[in-house]
């Protein structure tokens, strides 16, 4: 099943639990405008090379649209058009206004240099910039990007518009960029899976967590579940897994990694591979890499009990209903891994007011919006005796859809 397809899929249990006509549907589900571009790129060797780019808006409703910029090899318009969908619903569950939007480029920025990759943004840019914007859409980073690369973004939009930082978010510090944004995700997912646990009248320090993925996302997770007295046994990344059932020592594990690059062959723990972390004996299972890694193959020997999605679509279909039947609590990515956007709307926020927020203020903001929308989402849950995800979809679609019909046709 395709990106797209697996989100429509929630999209189409949700409405049927609010009733909502089949024109409504169609009209809240297809997209507003899609952008397929070509990219030839000179590289540093003088050979030509040419790419795919992609941006899709799917709703602006509530607001300009709001999605992350990714290069990757498998970016196709399927996945785009899959994570423009949720970011859709992302950004009406935690009620910040702005729609849903995705962009990417298909390439593997591994085999890019640094220069290579500057130009490659940049040309990007020059194709896309008169559909983005502060009031249109606004990108941010996403896999295979970062700060930097907003910032060139950034620098070739204001050629064409002059200088207006609000156009992307994601930014640098020292480039009108929100304190506390690189951490946001992360330190949202944490924020949750405390609430989360508190509704099972658990303790942080009582529960032991694996994280798959450590790169921006769960790196952050670990570091603020270490503060708060979590125990991490294990976490993987691109090099493969580590494990230490008496917990590892995130601080040092941080450093480690930012030294050699990788978690490989960390003292004191033991190689797993990715099968290994997924079905590893933990409370909270935390995939924070791609998506499509749980699926009906592996679901049943996942022994955690509650898994926080906070990549995008980790989570499967097929997977979902196997945990339905186990009990397992899944704390969907369309909550559970808002934090970013949440916080990249402080970032447009302070640009637009040209007035600059201190990191305290960030996390409290943070802390604030993603308490109350799980608690928004818990509530509907319980009163209708369904999922979490399928809460956070009739929140979402629910808010996309009284804008749309207030704002009419």
């Amino acid at each position: 099943m395709s990106s797209y397809e697996d989100a429509s899929r929630y999209f189409h249990q949700a409405a049927g639990i609010m009733g909502l006509s089949k024109n409504m549907q169609k009209l809240l589900l297809t997209p507003e405008r899609e952008m397929k571009v070509q990219i030839a790129l000179e590289r540093d060797n003088g050979e030509i090379s040419t790419f795919i780019g992609y941006r899709i808006q799917h709703n602006s409703a509530r607001g300009p649209m709001k999605g992350g910029l990714r290069f990757h090899h498998e970016v196709d318009e399927d996945e785009v058009l899959g994570l423009a969908t949720l970011m859709t619903w992302k950004t009406a569950v935690v009620n910040i206004p702005y729609g849903g939007a995705k962009g990417g480029i298909s390439v593997n920025v591994k085999e890019l240099t640094q220069g290579e990759k500057d130009r490659l943004t940049r040309k990007f840019v020059d194709v896309i910039h008169d559909m983005v914007g502060p009031d249109k859409d606004i990108p941010a980073p996403d896999m295979g990007t970062n700060a930097q690369v907003m910032a060139w973004f950034m620098n070739q939009y204001s050629k064409f518009h002059g200088f207006n930082p609000a156009c992307v978010t994601g930014k640098p510090v020292e480039l009108h960029g929100s304190e506390g944004r690189e951490e946001a995700t992360g330190r949202g997912v944490v924020t949750l899976t405390e609430r989360l646990l508190n509704k099972a009248r658990r303790e942080i320090t009582e529960t032991t967590f694996a994280i798959q993925g450590f790169g921006n996302v769960g790196s952050h997770a670990a570091r603020r579940l270490a503060e708060l007295g979590g125990k991490v046994v294990a976490v993987s990344d691109v090099s493969g897994g580590i494990w230490n059932p008496e917990g590892l020592d995130i601080p040092k594990l941080l450093d480690y990694a930012s030294e050699t690059g990788s978690i490989s062959n960390f003292p004191g723990t033991d190689a797993i591979d990715n099968d290994g972390l997924l079905t590893a004996d933990v409370d909270v299972l935390i995939p924070a890499a791609l998506g499509g890694v749980i699926t009906s193959d592996n679901a049943a020997e996942i022994r955690a009990k509650y898994i926080i999605e906070a990549a995008n679509a980790p989570v499967t279909p097929e997977a979902d209903e196997i945990f339905a039947h186990k009990n397992v609590i899944v704390l969907p990515d369309i909550l559970a891994n808002a934090g970013g956007v949440t916080v990249s709307y402080f970032e447009w926020v302070q640009n637009r007011q040209h007035f600059k927020w201190d990191v305290n203020r960030v996390r409290d903001e943070l802390h604030r919006i993603m308490s109350d929308s799980f608690d928004k989402v818990w509530q509907i849950a319980e009163e209708k005796d369904i999922s979490l995800r399928l809460a956070a979809y009739l929140l979402g679609i629910g808010r996309v859809g009284r804008a749309t019909v207030l704002g009419g046709i």
